[in-house]
């Protein structure tokens, strides 16, 4: 048996203290939110909150729940998350399969014009033309046409099918699949790769701000992230707290401790943590997804 050096110790006990230095600076910020989040506002303008709620409360929590401008963001940002998805990943999918056949006429030239959109953009003005021209300004699915067609994940799907057994299709065929063999074969041996660009798909689609600032002015169709940005760079969180109906709060003394830095907090972590909760549920899927799209022998 080998045994490492003092050197090769003293290495690694400095990698893992580097490594938990980093963890902990990546940890901390959400951390200490989530703890600014449950502590009384007044309270919390003192300083000093660090790991634990010095004055534990919901009250922050009670308004932002009551509060409809929120809780209507938070439907628009759940339901353009879920649709967009998978929208996106089913079209898409479809894209990359027809790419993927070697005897499509012009596919050189299709995957010249695709690539091109990865590292040149039309610009603000022109994409602002294109969408009021094409109906979609103050649309809710102007979340979701736009974006149905991510290059990058056409590439992955395309080198994903690509790998695949030339004979499973002919076989399907042959065994009456006809022309269904995409939806019956391809597509539900893709898997790993449908998981994992589903999940960076979403992400995508809930953290997203600008599309709503720009090409939506109706405050019912402002997601909870672009509702979130305007409370964080335009204090509306004191004027919202203002205007809050005091018959909905249990005691009229909590309202005065309630500060526009708790609520904000308050805020992040309700437009943050359903996000947070996926990953779990699909963290398997990300290294084999990814490679299985990208590598092929």
């Amino acid at each position: 048996m080998i045994r490492d050096s003092i050197g090769d110790r003293i290495f690694t006990v400095f990698i893992y203290v580097v490594l938990t230095l980093l963890a902990f600076s990546t940890f901390y910020p959400f951390w200490n939110s989530l703890v600014i989040s449950f502590n009384e506002g007044l309270d919390t303008s003192k300083g000093g909150i660090t790991f634990w709620p010095r004055e534990f409360t919901l009250e922050n929590y009670k308004i932002v729940f009551e509060d409809s401008r929120l809780m209507n963001g938070f439907v628009i940002a759940l339901l353009r998350t879920v649709i967009g998805t998978v929208a996106s990943i089913l079209a898409t999918a479809i894209f990359a399969y027809g790419m993927s056949k070697r005897g499509l006429m012009g596919r050189k030239i299709y995957m010249i014009m695709c690539i091109v959109t990865m590292y040149f953009g039309g610009g603000l003005i022109p994409s602002y033309m294109l969408i009021r021209g094409l109906g979609l300004f103050n649309s809710f699915w102007v979340f979701i046409i736009p974006a149905l067609i991510s290059v990058w994940n056409m590439i992955i799907f395309r080198t994903f099918f690509q790998g695949l057994p030339q004979g499973l299709e002919e076989s399907a065929k042959i065994d009456g699949c006809g022309n269904c063999t995409f939806f019956r074969i391809v597509f539900p041996l893709s898997g790993p790769v449908i998981a994992t660009l589903s999940l960076f798909t979403a992400v995508a689609h809930w953290n997203e701000w600008f599309v709503a600032s720009i090409y939506i002015t109706n405050e019912n169709l402002l997601p909870i992230q672009t509702i979130l940005r305007q409370i964080l760079f335009s204090n509306i969180a004191s004027e919202q707290l203002s205007n809050v109906d005091t018959s909905a709060l249990v005691h009229i003394n909590a309202a005065k401790k309630i500060t526009s830095k708790a609520l904000t907090m308050a805020t992040i972590m309700v437009a943050t943590l359903p996000i947070v909760c996926v990953y779990p549920f699909l963290q398997r899927f990300f290294v084999k997804g990814v490679l299985i799209g990208s590598l092929k022998e």
